[in-house]
């Protein structure tokens, strides 16, 4: 599977764009703030409908405009997709496969898997325990289209759960119906810790000898799945915790209080780690993201790297073009000399200059 094409019109700082991608390598280089990042997350809004930035929809649009486009072109097993987004200030996006509209996310997830990488995932294991839950769920949905649904389903409970906790401060009758919210929160919650619980279970036969090549077998890493409670415990945990919700007027437990945890030679490093081993451990993660598509959906995903280059050593950035050097890949960077000092081959060379971009003769 690989991306034959994307174009623009009015995403971000592009009013119009037309990119024709290479099978393997593909660099946008140019100084920082011209619009290279805006072409990676482009093609990764079509492929997950998500920005990996968290952006809202009215975010991505041109300045002084109403709507944005975004199209692009897939081919797959012998088939071609086009997959068009159609981005609104005021309304929820519209999204078509071959020209048929689709209503759920879910249908569009397995067409083209996309493994993001950015110079903030290399803060993924110091930073909060947020962003190590939206890793999860961000490669959880890819792999698995049934999560994806029971995550949505029950990340709407416990907004809904939530406003009702505060609602009951001021109508104490309200009380009553926190039972049929709750029914529906153990229905969704204990799918997600299941599946969380398996794919940390899966990540970790493919970090442990990736993150012991990068380091040359000198550290050893075991990520931990940290759930705010067991599958088999919620139910009971939610009926503790129900008179402290009450009282803080929030939801306490469950799946969107999960954490991940990284221990490499016995130590926590998200607390003790040197800055080091924290990134060295996030490079492992995302390759591991690679392997884990390849092994579970019998596919090669496109692999969006965007100014990582720069934040690595030699040996690690010669480790990490050693690990793409057969899937596609587009990357952003400043200039071209990391590849030229590894050797890298280059299969196509564009470069960004406000908003423009140019293939150098």
């Amino acid at each position: 599977m690989y991306i034959e094409s994307v174009q623009l019109q009015n995403f971000r700082n592009y009013r119009e764009l037309q990119l024709d991608f290479d099978k393997g390598t593909n660099i946008f280089y140019g100084d920082n703030a011209q619009g290279k990042t805006n072409i990676l997350e482009s093609v990764y809004i079509c492929g997950t409908t998500k920005s990996h930035k968290g952006s809202k929809d009215k975010e991505l649009i041109r300045f002084g405009e109403e709507e944005s486009h975004i199209r692009m072109m897939i081919k797959k097993d012998g088939l071609s997709y086009k997959i068009d987004m159609h981005l609104r200030k005021n309304k929820a996006k519209g999204v078509a496969i071959n020209g048929l509209p689709i209503k759920k996310a879910r249908e569009l997830f397995g067409i083209v898997n996309l493994v993001f990488f950015s110079p903030e995932d290399l803060n993924i294991i110091k930073n909060g325990p947020g962003e190590r839950r939206r890793f999860m769920d961000l490669e959880l949905c890819q792999l698995d289209q049934i999560y994806l649904t029971d995550l949505a389903g029950y990340n709407h409970i416990v907004n809904q759960r939530n406003k009702l906790l505060k609602d009951m401060y001021h109508n104490p009758a309200l009380k009553d119906t926190l039972e049929i919210w709750d029914l529906q929160m153990l229905q969704y919650g204990q799918k997600v810790i299941s599946k969380r619980k398996e794919f940390v279970k899966d990540l970790n036969t493919v970090i442990k000898e990736i993150h012991s090549n990068l380091t040359g077998g000198e550290e050893h890493i075991e990520v931990l799945y940290e759930p705010s409670t067991e599958a088999e415990f919620f139910e009971e945990t939610l009926k503790k915790n129900r008179d402290r919700d009450i009282r803080m007027k929030m939801t306490s437990s469950g799946p969107h209080r999960d954490d991940l945890c990284f221990m490499v030679n016995g130590v926590d490093i998200r607390k003790f780690g040197s800055q080091g081993q924290q990134r060295t451990a996030a490079l492992s993660l995302k390759l591991s993201e690679i392997y884990l598509v390849k092994e579970k959906i019998k596919d090669t995903p496109v692999l969006l790297l965007d100014d990582v280059l720069s934040e690595l050593d030699s040996n690690r950035q010669t480790y990490l073009l050693d690990c793409i050097h057969d899937i596609q890949t587009l990357i952003t960077c400043t200039g071209l000399d990391d590849f030229v000092s590894h050797q890298f081959h280059l299969n196509k060379v564009f470069k960004v200059v406000k908003g423009e971009v140019f293939e150098p003769v």
